[in-house]
């Protein structure tokens, strides 16, 4: 049995083999050459979603495909305009040169901006917190000095009753006058207002050759020196900057320059 075995073995293979072919034996082969003229160019086949930088792979003439049955194109293959996806997803090195250059900011306008008003002491203390922003150089503060001012003074009364009865009779004197309600002085009467004590002293002496008894010479104001920062060309956030300073602008706000 066994040695009927392997020579039925032998035999099998040498007929699938076609050793014998000359004695008319052999297996009848399977063609189906519809299969290939049914194909649509398939040497032009490539993977859409494959990596860009491979090479497009083409399909090969199957080893049937040369055998007697194949038949070759009558025409060479057009190229395969590329899809949708492929445009799109490949940028142009231009595009991307744009996409990566940063977009230049524009510069911000400037202006002139100034707050008046401070004492020598603010002054400093705001000059002080000046210095830590980044401000121009051009920033300064200007000084603007007041003279005393002087009155021909009656007063102070002790009641609104007193002031009503002396005007009564600087009104029959046919004497002019102001109502003074300032600490120190209110409720009080200027009967004239100067620059200067000299000037003052010589109306003090005509009004009382009028017959004003009580009258005499006052300071209504004394002599000051007040500061005005300038703040020129500076832009938006450098004021808010200045702005958010706070109580060192002793209530001053910023208004733009004359």
């Amino acid at each position: 049995m066994a040695i009927l075995l392997l020579l039925a073995n032998l035999g099998y293979y040498a007929w699938t083999q076609g050793r014998l072919e000359a004695l008319g034996l052999m297996p009848q082969e399977q063609h189906e050459p519809e299969r290939l003229k049914g194909q649509v160019q398939p040497d032009m086949l490539r993977l859409l979603n494959g990596p860009r930088s491979a090479q497009p792979q083409t399909a090969g003439p199957s080893p049937e495909a040369t055998g007697p049955d194949a038949e070759a194109p009558a025409t060479p293959p057009e190229p395969v305009a590329a899809s949708a996806s492929e445009t799109t997803e490949a940028p142009a090195p231009a595009t991307l040169a744009q996409a990566s250059t940063p977009v230049a900011q524009e510069p911000e306008t400037t202006a002139c901006w100034q707050a008046g008003g401070f004492t020598e002491a603010q002054t400093e203390a705001l000059r002080s917190a000046l210095t830590q922003l980044d401000l121009p150089r051009s920033w300064q503060f200007n000084e603007a000095r007041s003279g005393g001012r002087w009155i021909v003074y009656m007063g102070r009364y002790d009641n609104q009753e007193q002031v009503e009865r002396k005007k009564t009779e600087l009104r029959d004197l046919k004497v002019s006058f102001r109502e003074l309600s300032t600490a120190g002085l209110g409720p009080g009467l200027a009967l004239g207002t100067y620059s200067s004590e000299a000037a003052a002293e010589k109306a003090l002496a005509d009004i009382v050759r009028t017959g004003v008894r009580t009258a005499r010479v006052a300071q209504e104001r004394a002599e000051s020196v007040s500061s005005t920062l300038r703040l020129p060309r500076i832009t938006p956030t450098q004021r808010d900057a200045v702005a958010g300073l706070g109580a060192l602008l002793a209530g001053k706000s910023l208004k733009r320059c004359n």
